[in-house]
């Protein structure tokens, strides 16, 4: 390496080489996309399934919900079957390191926190995933 700096006019030609060689090998992506196109047609997009509601039997239950959450926390925690989900309220203050290790396990089966102040809690989706 030489210790010579480039000059400005130096740095544009290197920037126009550089856009040279990126138009072309954009213009070989392209031309790949398209034989790849030709190789194997598009499949035509199913029609959406309308989902069957799932049996009773498949519905969650709060013992199923329970047994997500360690013992640890589950004993801070008060679970209530509203119908269509799971309630989770803390019985405590939960402190950020707890709180964020109920939020995965809750986000991991598809439920959400929901900050309503005094009446913030999680929820479980009763149908599973």
């Amino acid at each position: 390496m030489s210790d010579k700096k480039p000059t400005m006019e130096e740095l544009t030609q290197r920037i126009d080489q550089l856009l040279i060689v990126l138009k072309e090998i954009s213009e070989d992506l392209a031309d790949i996309s398209k034989q790849l196109r030709g190789v194997s047609p598009a499949a035509p997009a199913p029609a959406p399934a309308t989902p069957a509601p799932p049996a009773p039997s498949t519905m969650r239950t709060v013992a199923d919900v329970r047994t997500v959450f360690p013992k640890e926390l589950e004993s801070m925690l008060f679970f209530e079957d509203t119908g269509k989900y799971i309630v989770i309220k803390p019985r405590q203050y939960l402190g950020s390191e707890n709180f964020a290790k109920i939020a995965s396990l809750v986000r991991g089966e598809g439920g959400e926190y929901i900050s309503a102040g005094k009446e913030s809690h999680f929820r479980v989706p009763k149908e599973p995933r």
